[in-house]
Parts: structure tokens; C-alpha cells; sequence
């Protein structure tokens, strides 16, 4: 039996998450911005589908990616030498979005149309961000997430070209590093973020790297800043 949160209640300790289903710990409560922020900054994340009561989790590993650690294979080294892409940042937050909720499968979307409106409220606040990968004027990649103190915590991303959502991480990781950034938080393994080098770590580590982290402010623009032939000099 998990705990039912009002707008007021608290999260429970993460201890009580359920180890069946992985990591689900509360459900209901609300996506207000502070709800939210406090969440992400306790390792807490919103998932559930239309219909359903909002649900809560903390899974135990957790899956992360260092950005130092970043893996990029010789044939994706090769797309981005290619050059054919551009990367842009915070230009098209609410097209991301609506990209990455489009049904992959007979499941359906996760992101709801509360999820929406919620997380485009906190990119208009600036906590979240999108990444755009376009080719000519279309929009063909990218991602989304939140943005707290040294750490970026990935919502989701999409694919409309071969290696589409890999080619936008690479280079958004990459710059995370320019900035300072120190932790990735990707949720949940697969087998996509684990050729990016993604790892699971205990999630006791995962929450006291936050404590150290999300405090640490960063001072940036939400603009890319590396050169489109970046990736031709580290050869």
C-alpha cells in the first residue's frame, strides 16, 4: 500500500518505495511547480498514464550517466562529423514535447495533456529545457527535462532520423560539460542510454549526489556555444 498525498502532504522516505513495482513510492498530489521541483530535488519523478492518479516514483538502481563518461560509438562519431544537423536550445520547448508524446506503440503516451501544461509552466518559469535538432527548417530530435543546480534530469526524447535523439544528447551532454554540470539522471536503464553510457548506480548515491549537487548554482544562457565542427577536432 503506497501513501495518498493532498496538495499539502509531503513525500513519504524513499525507503518506502516498492521494491514491486521498482521505485513506486506515492499517488496523487499535483504538478504545481513547487511539488515538482521539490520532487526532482529529492529523486522523485512524476509517471503515469491518462486516467490514472498521478504516480510517484524513486526506483532503486538508478540510471544515470556521468557526462564525463559520455560514449559515442565511431558510427555516431561519424553522423556528427557529418555536420547536417543543427542544434538549438529552448527554441521550440512545447513542439518537443508534443514530439516525444506522440504514441510509439500500442501503450500509448505517458505524457499527459496535465503533464504538458505542467512541465510547459516550468519551462516558461525556467526549470525546464529542450534540446532541438533540426535538419533545414524541420524538426527531426531532441529532448526535454529539468535543469537543477549541476544536474539535468531527462524526461524524454524523439527520433524522426536514423540516431536522431542520440545525436541531440551527444551534443546537449557535451556542452553540459562546458557548463559545469556533473550528473545526467536518466531514470530508467535501456539499452539506448546504456550505448550513450548510461549506468545504474544505488539509489542512496544517486540521492546524496543530489544533496551535494542541486544546491551548487551554474550561471548560463540556454544557448548552444560549441562549433559545429566540434566533434571533427576531437578526432
Amino acid at each position: 500500500m503506497i501513501p495518498w498525498l493532498t496538495e499539502q502532504n509531503e513525500f513519504p522516505p524513499l525507503s518506502l518505495a516498492l521494491r514491486d513495482p521498482d521505485g513506486l513510492l506515492a499517488a496523487g498530489g499535483d504538478l504545481s511547480e513547487q511539488r515538482l521541483i521539490t520532487a526532482y530535488a529529492q529523486g522523485i519523478f512524476p509517471w503515469y498514464s491518462e486516467g490514472e492518479p498521478i504516480l510517484w516514483w524513486s526506483p532503486d538502481p538508478r540510471c544515470v550517466l556521468y557526462p564525463d563518461q559520455l560514449h559515442i560509438s565511431r558510427s555516431l562519431r561519424k553522423t556528427l562529423r557529418k555536420a547536417q544537423y543543427r542544434i538549438t536550445l529552448d527554441h521550440a520547448f512545447a513542439d518537443v514535447m508534443r514530439a516525444c508524446a506522440a504514441p510509439r506503440d500500442e501503450a500509448g503516451t505517458w505524457i499527459t495533456a496535465e503533464m504538458f501544461q505542467a512541465y510547459c509552466h516550468l519551462h516558461q518559469k525556467g526549470w525546464a529545457h529542450s534540446v532541438e535538432l533540426w535538419c533545414d527548417d524541420e524538426l527531426v530530435g531532441g529532448l526535454y527535462g529539468i535543469g537543477l543546480g549541476r544536474v539535468f534530469f531527462g524526461e524524454s526524447m524523439f527520433s524522426r532520423v536514423r540516431d536522431g535523439s542520440k545525436i541531440a544528447f551527444a551534443w546537449f551532454v557535451e556542452q553540459l560539460k562546458v557548463w559545469g554540470y556533473a550528473l545526467v539522471d536518466c531514470q530508467v536503464r535501456s539499452e539506448h542510454l546504456v550505448s550513450l553510457g548510461a549506468i545504474e548506480i544505488p539509489r542512496d548515491i544517486f540521492v546524496q549526489a543530489l544533496g551535494n549537487l542541486v544546491p551548487q548554482p551554474v550561471s548560463h544562457t540556454w544557448q548552444m556555444e560549441l562549433e559545429q565542427d566540434w566533434f571533427e577536432c576531437r578526432r
